[in-house]
């Protein structure tokens, strides 16, 4: 068979292509191994770099977007509002939020929306970390990590409101709020119908988690703290109130029996006994 000139030129070009190709995701695998070298030597920026190059030669490199975004987020200091630090949460949710978008595995999209809720709940947005903290759960329901974290946020978005209304009351840390005082009542009442489903749904959270990791001690603590929010709205009902006291002394025995359990069991011996 004879190939005219054209033909032969359209091969040539195939070829090139290809090899162009096998060339490219080479380099992009390169570029990688070189980032996590950087990344294990604490490197952050030569890593970002190389994982930046990586995603620019392949981005189809699922790897490199979740380490480039882990990069970015590694270098986030919580609670630090510089317009720098922010910037670096933001390219870190840009990477993992491209790994939501696409077509990568299970574990790959579960991370990556972890990743975006953890960042969302160190930035303060605590409705968009919860969002991602459902998505999450949505992508593999059997994760006990994203309750725990709904949870934690559940109670935090009740805590700090009621805490700032006691003060303005001049209430003591250990008081509760008093049921037939008129002006408690009211913030009482306000603070009962703003929280208490939030409330519900953070216990609810935390016994998801617990019953999917039965050892889970810190989902064991803020439970037994969400009864205690839970028992200072009970301002009306004082036996309902000791009832949400009682539970919440339940859970601290169960974490403190939980938490024994685990220093014993890595304190045991595991070679074999001696003769």
């Amino acid at each position: 068979m004879k190939f005219s000139a054209v033909s032969l030129a359209a091969l040539a070009i195939l070829l090139v292509s290809l090899l162009s190709v096998g060339q490219e995701a080479a380099t992009s695998a390169s570029e990688l191994r070189q980032g996590v070298e950087s990344y294990k030597s604490s490197r952050y920026e030569d890593a970002a770099r190389h994982f930046q190059k990586a995603v620019d030669l392949d981005g189809s490199n699922v790897n490199a977007h979740l380490y480039l975004a882990t990069t970015y987020a590694s270098q986030y200091i919580p609670g630090v509002e510089t317009p720098d630090n922010i910037h670096l949460a933001e390219k870190a949710i840009e990477q993992y939020s491209h790994l939501l978008d696409s077509d990568a595995v299970k574990n790959s999209r579960l991370n990556s929306a972890k990743g975006i809720a953890y960042l969302y709940l160190n930035m303060k947005k605590f409705e968009d970390s919860k969002h991602y903290y459902q998505l999450a759960s949505g992508i593999d329901p059997e994760d006990p990590e994203p309750y725990y974290s709904l949870g934690v946020i559940d109670w935090t978005q009740c805590y700090v409101p009621r805490m700032e209304a006691r003060a303005k009351m001049g209430l003591r840390p250990e008081e509760n709020l008093n049921g037939k005082d008129p002006e408690q009542k009211k913030v009482c009442d306000e603070l009962r119908v703003k929280n208490m489903p939030t409330v519900e749904h953070g216990i609810e959270s935390f016994n998801r988690a617990i019953q999917l990791r039965p050892d889970y001690d810190d989902a064991m603590a803020y439970i037994n703290l969400m009864y205690r929010e839970k028992a200072d709205l009970e301002c009306a009902d004082p036996a309902a109130r000791e009832q949400d006291l009682k539970t919440a002394d339940d859970w601290v025995d169960k974490t403190l029996a939980v938490k024994k359990a685990k220093a014993e069991k890595t304190s045991a011996p595991t070679g074999p006994s001696p003769q």
